[in-house]
């Protein structure tokens, strides 16, 4: 048995960039800021700051185009993909975070999305008003089904 599971709480770094690789088929990509607090030897308080690139996919992709921004607070749950290519005689590799459910965390003042679906499936065309704070989970689907791009963005 084996697992592959990542849980992020941070802060989008730039407003998510979102393409369509088919008419109806939508994937976001944006950096996550995650930061750790801790006193140094000398007791002095140290941030360190992680930056995480995050994919997401299909229905909760057209969510994140529509409601996240820079520096909204998010809450992602998903995996961790590899993925490289080749330029110019050089190979880089690239780490990624494919989100299967995402939390909106900031307050109802800060992000009318706030508003929208909870602890449901989002559909590609549908998100229904509650009370609640959300949580989008994007539909499974075969990951060999993602198309790679021979250049990243």
């Amino acid at each position: 048995m084996s697992v592959n599971k990542v849980i992020l709480i941070g802060n989008v770094g730039a407003d998510p960039e979102v393409k369509y690789v088919q008419t109806d088929v939508p994937v976001a990509r944006f950096s996550l800021a995650t930061s750790e607090s801790y006193k140094d030897k000398n007791g002095q308080r140290q941030t360190q700051t992680e930056w995480h690139n995050v994919v997401v996919w299909r229905g909760l992709a057209k969510v994140v185009e529509q409601y996240v921004k820079k520096g909204s607070k998010l809450y992602i749950e998903g995996k961790i993909t590899t993925r490289q290519y080749e330029k110019d005689g050089v190979t880089k590799y690239f780490t990624d975070i494919v989100a299967r459910e995402m939390k909106m965390l900031d307050s109802r003042n800060d992000s009318e999305a706030t508003n929208y679906q909870s602890n449901a499936p989002v559909s590609q065309n549908t998100v229904k008003p509650t009370n609640t704070q959300p949580v989008y989970e994007a539909p499974d689907f075969d990951s060999s089904e993602e198309p790679m791009d021979d250049l990243p963005f």
